[in-house]
């Protein structure tokens, strides 16, 4: 029994407890190339999220691993089979009814740990911090918390290099041979702006790669895998630390 993570402990365990943060982490269920599950997001969220709620917890915070969300926004998606979707005014409601939920039972700390690029939680917690304002709302990328350049050869954003040695690492058993999987080509907009990134619009994702994927997994490793898995626990695991250390009341300097 790992008694950081809900899903895990009992109530023995927890009766007594009084956890300072709760972190949900959020994945999606989609497409990953030809070699990757359907279920990428998820397995990197449940592992990267339990490995650093380890090292927190041993560090004496008091937190607590709530169960990963399976599904995201996968709006650009709708023409990939069976790329399940979450709408965030769907998202919102989720976030609002744990919310209730922590609230009510004097848990001050809510960090959604993303673990899908299609999810953005910024302007959702910036609604639901009006409506809870005693409490604390974070989120973070955990895919965007190190420099992927000094760990990875070719960089993407989805069943890339970085994505493939993750899962090599953690569930070898899921990937499919290497020599079967897509290159992740990219088109690119032909508009400038969209390009240069300073403008956004979604990208329709059957128009911009032919295999699902963005990023060359051609050299993923294990042992990439298993060196990137480690770095990032540790640094979320720092941030929540911190975040389980904040006082609310004096949280700038």
């Amino acid at each position: 029994m790992r008694p950081y993570i809900l899903a895990e402990t009992n109530w023995k365990a927890l009766k007594d407890e009084k956890i300072e943060l709760a972190v949900l982490p959020w994945a999606a269920t989609e497409a990953h190339n030809y070699h990757l599950p359907y279920g990428t997001d998820i397995f990197e969220a449940d592992a990267i999220a339990a490995a650093a709620g380890e090292i927190a917890w041993k560090s004496g915070a008091k937190i607590t691993i709530l169960p990963t969300i399976p599904f995201g926004v996968n709006t650009g998606q709708s023409d990939i089979y069976l790329d399940m979707n979450l709408n965030p005014s769907t998202q919102l409601a989720i976030i609002r009814d744990l919310t209730n939920v922590l609230h009510r039972q004097g848990i001050p700390k809510l960090l959604i740990l993303n673990s899908h690029g299609g999810n953005d939680f910024k302007t959702i917690l910036r609604e639901i911090g009006l409506e809870f304002p005693d409490m604390f709302f974070s989120t973070c990328n955990w895919f965007q918390s190190m420099d992927k350049t000094i760990y990875f050869e070719h960089m993407g954003d989805h069943a890339d290099e970085m994505e493939t040695s993750l899962i090599m690492h953690l569930h070898p058993h899921l990937v499919g041979p290497l020599s079967e999987a897509g290159d992740g080509a990219e088109k690119k907009s032909k508009v400038k702006a969209l390009r240069e990134g300073w403008a956004w619009a979604e990208r329709k994702w059957s128009m911009v790669t032919k295999d699902t994927g963005i990023g060359n997994p051609k050299a993923s490793s294990p042992e990439k895998g298993e060196r990137f898995f480690k770095d990032v626990a540790q640094k979320l695991a720092q941030l929540m630390i911190d975040l389980e250390k904040l006082d609310l009341a004096n949280r700038y300097e």
